[in-house]
Order: structure tokens, then sequence, then C-alpha cells
């Protein structure tokens, strides 16, 4: 571990809290705190990803020692690490919730690979911070399989995220109450090392500027500029105007991308939201089977659904605006912020329609007609429960072909559909082929683009779960064959079938599957 190159960049460049003892703590004027992680009893690799590891400049041999396993459980601090944890904000289900901060992750530092890239390694579940409220800091290897899985198979569906380097075991026992019903039992503990470029969120920035604390808020802003956005230029009011757009272009093309997987994140809260446009922060997330614009996996969000797989966009539109709200004592211009925010919606039609015309095969969007088209097909994919992943696989081999297109796509109902449906489906079929017959391409080469954009293999619910559920019995055999074909999630693969196919009646209503909570 010694030989690995870190740096600690953030630490020389913004202010840091001076108080340096692991007490729960407001914090103020500063942007995180120093804080060891603490030991646990028996660290032991149960997974990890060897393309992050190859990327980042980590041998393989390194991976296998336990040096490697003892430093990303945080029992050893080495080679130029400098942890910490960072204080922020947010809104919390549209409530602002004040300072909240990495309650249970601390960041090691910023690990720097022989081509000058930086991957800021954090470890989450390593022990309590001075953000860790009533919380012991600690994670499950419930959600940490979740969140290691999770990351990898959003990395290769082509989706922007944060990455997952490791999983490793404890050898500790963790209390949990998975649903907050007092029903708690002891669990195996875990460590996620998390990969970024930065962990900055929007709720980095509104913290600051709630309390308004100008000086952090500039530093913050002008370490973002220089580090990440340094073709902005300096901090002034042309860059952060320039940031935000930056910043709704990434957001608006992200949720374009869980749209077209069939993501569900689960607690969309601004502290939630990456500055960078990635994934963060893999909790009570799920994928939708049946398309359901209306399902959240999240029992925390059961009652208003405010974070349901439909309103996605909205809700990323509703973050951005409040980080514009945090950065605009730096622009001290109304118009221009409006403007600004404008921005989001522009971005998110254009990537709406970028999604809509690949998920269909389309070379191009054509306006209304397109979106008429798509509206119907969505509507028509709820009167009866769909499988959206299967369904969109098998829309790729719907020719003209064809005996009977509609039969083409009848493995992705989960019951079979009444005539009335059928009738529907036909009509639709047709004004589809005639659409893509409008377009200069055959359909082998509209199949071999719809392809690549709609997955074979999503990490469904339920094959997470019993993943977990055979891990805890001491089989990890089930993480690495998801974590290897979620490596690969655009191409059948013949050796695992099952994990592409429509889930399993059990699976409807068990805990795990269909609903999840911030424990999850």
């Amino acid at each position: 571990m010694n030989s690995l190159q870190w740096d600690d960049r953030l630490l020389q460049s913004l202010p840091v809290d001076p108080d340096e003892t692991n007490r729960t703590r407001t914090v103020i004027k500063a942007v995180c705190s120093r804080v060891e992680p603490t030991p646990v009893a028996a660290p032991i690799l149960h997974a990890h990803s060897e393309d992050l590891a190859r990327t980042m400049g980590i041998p393989e041999t390194l991976v296998h020692t336990q040096a490697f396993a003892d430093a990303m459980a945080g029992n050893s601090v080495v080679g130029g690490m400098k942890p910490y944890a960072s204080c922020y904000g947010g809104h919390q289900f549209g409530n602002w919730a004040g300072q909240l901060g990495d309650g249970r992750a601390i960041t090691l530092g910023e690990l720097v690979n022989k081509a000058g890239e930086r991957f800021e390694v954090q470890l989450k579940g390593a022990g309590p911070t001075p953000y860790s409220r009533y919380a012991d800091g600690r994670a499950v290897l419930r959600s940490s399989i979740r969140e290691f899985l999770c990351s990898e198979a959003m990395h290769h569906l082509g989706v922007p995220t944060t990455r997952a380097l490791s999983l490793v075991g404890t050898g500790d026992l963790v209390e949990r109450d998975m649903f907050y019903n007092g029903d708690s039992a002891y669990e195996q503990g875990a460590v996620v090392a998390r990969v970024a470029p930065s962990f900055l969120r929007f709720g980095s920035y509104q913290i600051h500027a709630s309390r308004n604390d100008m000086e952090t808020l500039r530093a913050l802003t002008s370490y973002t500029l220089d580090s990440f956005f340094p073709e902005l230029g300096p901090l002034s009011k042309d860059s952060v105007l320039a940031l935000l757009k930056n910043v709704a272009g990434r957001t608006a093309h992200l949720m374009a991308e869980w749209m077209r997987v069939g993501f569900v994140h689960g607690v969309m809260n601004t502290d939630n939201m990456s500055l960078l446009g990635l994934t963060i922060d893999y909790g009570p997330y799920g994928w939708i089977d049946n398309y359901d614009p209306e399902w959240t996996p999240n029992t925390t969000d059961a009652g208003t659904r405010r974070y349901r797989f439909g309103l996605q966009p909205q809700m990323g539109g509703w973050n951005f605006v409040r980080l514009a709200e945090a950065l605009y004592p730096l622009v001290d211009d109304m118009d221009a912020i409006k403007e600004t925010v404008e921005t989001y919606e522009q971005a998110w039609t254009e990537e709406s329609e970028r999604m809509i015309s690949t998920k269909l095969g389309l070379l191009s969007f054509q306006g209304e007609a397109d979106q008429k088209l798509w509206i119907d097909l969505t509507a028509l994919l709820q009167r009866a429960e769909t499988d959206m992943t299967i369904f969109f696989r098998g829309l790729a081999n719907v020719h003209a072909a064809a005996e009977d297109p509609f039969a083409l796509i009848g493995d992705s109902f989960y019951a079979d559909p009444p005539d009335t449906l059928r009738a529907a489906w036909r009509v639709w079929m047709v004004r589809y082929l005639a659409r893509v017959g409008q377009d200069d391409r055959s359909a082998a080469e509209r199949k071999a683009a719809m392809d690549k954009v709609n997955p074979w293999f999503v990490l469904r619910n339920y094959l997470a779960a019993e993943a977990i559920e055979m891990a805890e019995a001491g089989d990890l055999s089930r993480v690495h064959d998801l974590l290897r074909v979620s490596q690969d999630p655009y191409v059948e693969h013949s050796d695992c079938l099952h994990f592409g196919a429509k889930r399993p009646e059990w699976a409807r209503t068990k805990p795990g599957c269909s609903t999840l909570s911030c424990s999850s």
C-alpha cells in the first residue's frame, strides 16, 4: 500500500475543521473534519472490481494481500492517506435539514495513478465521524453488497456513477432495524471502498450559503472550478453561471440515463445529488420490473412518492434550482440566475428526445409525431404488467417482414394480455414499423443499435436479494456471478439466462425486493 501515490489536495486548499476530536458537533466555516477510521475485528476481502483496480493503477497482486483488506476496512492508514469526513447539508424530501455530512463515510484521500488521473477513495462503514449524529458509522453486509454491485453495474450500463473498488467484511456484528419498526437484529458488518473524481454534492454548497458563510462558499466554489472545471476560468460571476449551466446539463443527462435503464434512485435529496452528474449514495434504489412511473422502492417515500420513477427528471430540476439558490450570492444577478435555471429544462428536453430515439431505434427525433409514439407506447406498457427491460430487447427484433410482430414482445408480459390490449398493441406496431421504415437503415442495423442501449441485464432487486441471502450464509458465489454479468450487460449470457428473466412472483412483495428503506 505504501507504493501507491496519495494526495491531499482538498485539505491543502480549503478550510478544515480545527477540532480533531471525533465527537458529534456542528461544524462551521469548514468543508470537512479530519477523522480516523475505527478499526474492525477481522477484515477480509469479499469482492473487488478488477477493472477499476487496474484503472487506478493498483496491482492485482496487492489487492489480494491482507494489507489491502486492512486499508480498505480502515484498519490501517498508510502511504500518504489523510482521512476526513465532509460537511454538507441538504433538502430531504423537500425540507431543509440543516447540517448532515458524512456520517458513515470517510475519505482516505486522492489516489493518483501513473497517468496523473485522480480517484477520491471513500470508505463507507468505517466508523463514526463528527457528522454521525446518533448513528454508529457502520454498514452491514446487506446494504454494502447492494452498493458494491450497483455501482459497478451502473458503470458498465454507461450511466454516470461513482464506482466500487472493494467489498470487505469486518468480522463485526452491527445492529440494524431494517424497516424502522422496532424489529432490530444483529447483522454482519462490511465496508465498501467507493471511488469517484469527487464526492462534492449540491448540499456541499448549500450548507455554507444557508449560514451566510460567503468566505467558505467562495473558497469551495473556486476550488471546484480550478480542480474540475478549469476550462471555465477562475471564480467570477461568469464562471459561476457557466458552472451552473454545466451542472444542469450533467444532471439532465443523468436523469435521462436513469430513465433509459429503468433505475429508481429512491432518495433524491440534495445531499445525494453529485455536482459532477454522477449517481451517488446507493441506498433504497431499485430497477422497475414492470413499467410503472408511480413506483418507488423507498418505504420512507411511500406516502408522497416524491422520488417515484416517472418524477425523477422533475426532481432533478427541483434540486438544481436549490443549487442555483445556494450559488446566487456569488452571482448577485437574479435575471442571470433565472436564465441559467431554464437551461435545465432545455437540457432535459434534449436528453429526453435523445433517450427516446435511441431506445426506439430511430436515427433522430422528429418532434411531436415521435413524442406521441412514445407517449402512446408508455401508456400501453402500463395497461398490463409489461417488463420494461425484456420489452425493449424484444422490440429490437420487431421488423416489417415478421408474420406477427406482437409475438416478438410476448415474453415481456407478466400475464397474457386480453384481446383488446393485443389489438391496441398491433395498431401501435403498425405505426412503429412505419416510423422506423422512414430511416435509411436495415432491420439488422436498427437491432444492433437498440441492443447497445437497451440492456439484457439489469441488477433486479430480487437478484441482489438472493445474492445477499447466500452471502450472509457464507456463499459469495452469486455476488461474483452478478458482478461478472454486470460487466457486459448488453450481451445475453447463456450460462446465466435466469439473470435476464422476469421477476418471479414470490419477489413481488418480499421485503428487500419490492420494498426497501434507507437502511437497506
